[in-house]
């Protein structure tokens, strides 16, 4: 009776895939980004009032752009961020925010533009280590991001005075804490930039309604031991309102 359950249930999420990969195809194709295009709204989600403060700071007013607060985790953001675009009227969503960054790439109050935004744990553990969604066959945990934009958006930045690099952004529901998990991260994802836990909830709200999404991360730790002495959580957010007010003459 099980294996009749199992297979039947193999069938049926077969055929969802499917389904899903027809839509994702279609979504695709939706998600193409013009920086010139003025029509519609930028959505920005951030996930504590500081981090949003910092974002309208940057702004300066431009009635362009609505920012609102997505809370803190992926699930959080994921609902909150639905709510906001089942609106309609926006041409792009932002996750933005300070993050940990990984040494190697990105160093403290520099700022990350995401080329990609990973679940990064986001799977199963099994006897020969982490399996990803991916892995396993149940969906991705991968949300691409355009190109063409990651690269110009990081351009302008460091044009405008930051340190600013592009690389993978990853998602994750336990902030990293150790040398070990740190590594175990960048073996999982090589070039990973940074780490913060809103940017895949923010996506996938953004992927369900074909609207493209970004995220930018500034600095203010290093992905490995916390050592809250070394923090430069003010320093990073005046990064970010610096971001955002070079970025807002191309949005």
């Amino acid at each position: 009776m099980y294996r009749s359950f199992e297979c039947c249930f193999q069938k049926v999420y077969d055929e969802k895939r499917t389904d899903s990969w027809k839509q994702g195809s279609l979504l695709k194709k939706l998600q193409s980004f013009n920086p010139s295009a003025k029509e519609g709204s930028i959505l920005i989600m951030t996930a504590v009032e500081a981090e949003r403060e910092a974002v309208l700071r940057g702004l300066s007013g431009n009635p362009r752009f609505v920012v609102e607060l997505a809370g803190v985790g992926a699930a959080s953001a994921a609902a909150l961020t639905a709510g906001q675009l089942a609106a309609g009227g926006y041409r792009a969503v932002i996750s933005a925010g300070i993050g940990g960054g990984f040494a190697r790439i990105a160093p403290m109050e520099s700022v990350v533009v995401a080329t990609s935004i990973i679940a990064a744990d986001l799977g199963a553990e099994t006897a020969e280590g982490f399996s990803s969604v991916d892995e396993l066959g149940f969906g991705s945990s991968r949300l691409p991001v355009d190109a063409d934009t990651a690269a110009h958006w990081t351009q302008l930045l460091a044009a405008g005075g930051l340190q600013a690099c592009a690389g993978p952004v990853l998602t994750v529901s336990t902030v990293t804490g150790t040398a070990a998990t740190a590594a175990a991260l960048t073996e999982r994802v090589p070039g990973a930039a940074a780490e913060a836990m809103e940017g895949y909830g923010v996506g996938i709200a953004a992927r369900a309604v074909g609207v493209p999404v970004f995220e930018i991360r500034a600095i203010s730790n290093l992905v490995g031991p916390r050592n809250r002495a070394a923090w430069r959580i003010k320093e990073a957010l005046q990064s970010l309102e610096t971001a955002f007010h070079i970025l807002t003459e191309v949005l």
